[in-house]
């Protein structure tokens, strides 16, 4: 796997063919904006406890989005880097953009700005062989302690130049590691996940060793009455919360289009609740497909909604700053933050919190959540991988599979939340360039969460 510092000027060297083709097919008036990347994904695989699958993944790819007219804009990427495939991507483009109705709102390119970080890639992540994911593998199993053992251990890398022509020039690098697991005893399973910028930081060991014991403690789940309960949620869990509010409350397309509920300015969550995306802390890149640099971003202040991620249009439409949000979905799914960080509080541990509860459930994971109601952030979902029934503080039997439905605004009003201590960084998929995004979090208390029935496992 090439070093990321190895891509800056093969990369430079396809990015200014592209601008030097735009230039002689669209004249010099047309505005242009070109992305040369090479990512690299690895993904090692296992079931039963043995590897099944290794396997890798490598290429260029050529994004470029092109302007004429003042506000004809197509976009169009190719995988092909040769001199021709260059010649046709921006022939396709332009042929394409002429045909687009003029877009009387069209922001412009930006103009040149200093970036904030040199990004976050790690060489040995980078170059990472299949024997070290393996190694990673082999650690998660026999820490499961003879229980069935699958999931993946996956690395990735991803450098990009930008280029436009409004003169800008920019390079970023990036790389990503996961270990994610389960552990199976007697059809309940137990999982574990984590994810970082550095393949050495995951400890797979001791992930595995956290899947088997949910899963020991999981066997002969017992069905619970519907209704509100107080909660414990894992960050597994925390990583869904997390990720719905920001990419459908913070969203500046959400808050355009009006199906944002925030109140910015507003004591809409509670005090314990500070939230930001932070990039530099996490795997994204030092700049966004527009070539705004990114920075962290303050979404919510001691319960107080503060901020916004926009992308150039909607940041115009909102008359803000864009924040370094837009992606080449943006346009349509809105400008989402890729590196989300809920900060830890004074709950301390999982433990912590669950002695706090007198009665209610300890939750480990939710999935297949989709939107019920988007103003009011409504959501439903199953819970998966482990549930628990928690009296006086104690977990006191398995609860079966549960479908709950809930406002995540609601879930975080005032009075409602204590926030873990410890920070378990998650990987989960908003909109970012390597599938995944790292969301950083700690477990949470909530004093109310609706469950609306029992369902299969």
């Amino acid at each position: 796997m090439p070093s990321p510092d190895l891509d800056g000027p093969l990369l430079d060297d396809l990015a200014g063919a592209v601008l030097d083709e735009v230039r002689r097919q669209a004249g010099t008036d047309a505005a242009a904006t070109v992305r040369a990347e090479r990512s690299t994904l690895a993904l090692t695989r296992f079931a039963d406890s043995a590897i099944h699958q290794n396997v890798a993944d490598e290429q260029v790819t050529v994004h470029l989005q092109l302007t004429v007219d003042g506000g004809r804009t197509a976009t169009a990427a190719t995988t092909r880097s040769r001199t021709e495939a260059v010649a046709d991507l921006v022939a396709a483009t332009l042929a394409a953009a002429r045909l687009r109705p003029r877009d009387p709102s069209w922001p412009g390119l930006g103009e040149p700005a200093p970036l904030t970080s040199a990004g976050s890639p790690d060489e040995a992540t980078a170059a990472a062989s299949p024997a070290d994911r393996a190694a990673g593998v082999a650690a998660f199993v026999a820490a499961t302690g003879g229980l069935s053992a699958a999931g993946f251990v996956q690395t990735a890398a991803l450098s990009t130049v930008l280029a436009d022509t409004a003169g800008r020039h920019l390079y970023g690098a990036t790389t990503s590691a996961i270990c994610d697991g389960i552990a199976r005893l007697s059809g309940a399973d137990g999982v574990a996940r984590s994810m970082s910028a550095r393949l050495a930081d995951l400890d797979c060991a001791a992930l595995g060793a956290r899947a088997a014991a949910k899963a020991r403690a999981g066997v002969d789940a017992v069905p619970v009455e519907p209704g509100a309960y107080p909660v414990v949620l894992e960050p597994a869990a925390v990583a869904d919360l997390v990720g719905g509010l920001v990419s459908g409350q913070f969203n500046g397309k959400a808050v355009v289009d009006g199906t944002s509920g925030l109140r910015l300015g507003d004591q809409q969550f509670d005090q314990a609740v500070t939230l930001a995306d932070d990039p530099s802390a996490g795997v994204g890149l030092p700049f966004d497909t527009e070539g705004t640099p990114t920075a962290r971003t303050e979404l919510v202040r001691d319960g107080v909604p503060v901020g916004l991620t926009t992308d150039r249009r909607t940041a115009a439409a909102l008359d803000r700053t864009p924040s370094g949000h837009a992606s080449d979905v943006s346009a349509t799914w809105g400008p989402v933050a890729g590196d989300p960080a809920l900060s830890p509080g004074s709950g301390g541990s999982v433990a912590d919190l669950v002695g706090g509860l007198e009665r209610g459930l300890l939750v480990s994971d939710l999935w297949y959540t989709r939107v019920v109601e988007a103003r009011r952030s409504v959501w439903t979902g199953l819970t998966r991988n482990g549930v628990w029934l928690v009296e006086d503080g104690q977990v006191v039997a398995p609860v079966s599979t549960l479908r709950f439905t809930q406002s995540y605004l609601e879930a975080l009003a005032p009075g409602a939340v204590v926030v873990g201590s410890e920070v378990d960084p998650q990987p989960y998929r908003l909109m970012g360039p390597m599938g995944y995004n790292r969301v950083a979090v700690p477990a949470v208390r909530l004093a109310a969460w609706n469950i609306t029935g029992n369902a299969a496992g």
